[in-house]
């Protein structure tokens, strides 16, 4: 299944249907009266977060959606049916966004919420509705009101419990592969990630997820690379875990360059929870290790973990750090924040 966290879409509700104009016709009665039925209300656009979907994929190829019109009233007074809504499911996470794409309408992070985007038009009177005293035989009707219509912007944020930041080649794709089932694209170029990944990792009895994002690289804020439009995947993560290579000749250097990228990019990333960890480590003997370790320590602020996806030393260090560093900021008796996402394509591994 691709992956595609944003689109834009076209919706309307349904028109309400028109009031009926129409009298008694009935052999014996003389002075049938008015009998025109009320139409029916157009149907209401909602959208939905629904389990088992991490993908906006189904959006690429269905942008327009319309609501039905309310049925007209009819004779004998009968009043017409409402017409039938449309709901858009979309994952957990999605946020909906007005057609400036910056006018925020609602945010689903739940499975199971959902909001009315466009409400049907109201069905009009029929003509019984206008009888009275002064006018016992009305010959007019309402129309129904129209729908509303609008384009909105679909944007997903993926809900997982820790992300994965760092600079291209930094093996996050392969710490994933390593500690989850899932098989992200593992290649010795830049940029292999072109789109975000989850996975469930495994530690002594306790599970939680873990998102990968593409490298970021100086200028990213600026759309240098890929650009940062996929850091909003890690905005609703509750640790970080920044990979820096062993391989980078300026392993200072490195770590300070994402750190830069992720304060230019805002909405609280920075401040979340961060743990560092030197990833590659069996690429490098113990001197070169000792020397990298003791540069990033020092760009850090924080003693690093010494980790390599390859050999198997530290990852499960690694994972316990980070389940530690979870369940501190939520506690087993706490309200949960927001529910997991469905992982059917990404389901749970274990640790090496």
């Amino acid at each position: 299944m691709k992956f595609l966290d944003q689109a834009k879409v076209y919706v309307r509700s349904g028109d309400g249907g028109a009031g009926s104009v129409s009298f008694r016709r009935e052999k014996f009665i003389e002075f049938g009266g008015p009998d025109g039925g009320d139409g029916g209300r157009g149907g209401d656009v909602w959208i939905e977060a629904v389990a088992g979907l991490n993908t906006l994929i189904d959006y690429r190829y269905q942008q327009h959606f319309k609501a039905k019109t309310g049925m007209h009233g009819m004779g004998r007074n009968r009043n017409g049916a409402k017409g039938a809504d449309v709901t858009l499911k979309v994952p957990a996470g999605t946020q909906v966004f007005a057609e400036d794409n910056e006018t925020l309408i609602c945010d689903l992070t739940a499975v199971g919420e959902r909001q009315k985007i466009a409400a049907g038009g109201n069905g009009g009177f029929g003509n019984a509705y206008f009888k009275s005293s002064v006018n016992q035989a009305p010959r007019h009707a309402n129309p129904g009101l129209a729908g509303e219509e609008m384009t909105i912007w679909l944007r997903l944020k993926l809900i997982a419990d820790a992300g994965l930041v760092g600079l291209p080649n930094a093996g996050k794709s392969t710490f994933l592969a390593a500690v989850t089932r899932a098989r992200p694209k593992i290649a010795d170029y830049p940029f292999t990630t072109l789109h975000p990944g989850l996975g469930v990792a495994k530690v002594d009895e306790g599970e939680f997820v873990i998102a990968d994002i593409p490298g970021l690289i100086e200028g990213a804020h600026e759309g240098v690379g890929i650009g940062d439009r996929f850091l909003g995947h890690v905005e609703r993560t509750s640790i970080l875990l920044h990979l820096v290579s062993a391989v980078e000749e300026d392993v200072a250097k490195a770590y300070r360059t994402v750190r830069g990228e992720l304060q230019a990019y805002g909405h609280g990333i920075a401040e979340k929870p961060e743990i560092v960890a030197l990833s590659q480590v069996d690429t490098l003997a113990e001197e070169a290790r000792a020397e990298k370790l003791e540069a990033l320590a020092k760009a850090a602020g924080v003693v690093p973990l010494a980790i390599s996806a390859v050999s198997g030393e530290g990852m499960t260090d690694a994972l316990r750090r980070m389940r530690a560093e979870i369940d501190g900021l939520n506690p087993p008796d706490a309200s949960p924040v927001v529910n997991r996402p469905d992982l059917s394509d990404a389901s749970d591994g274990q640790t090496q």
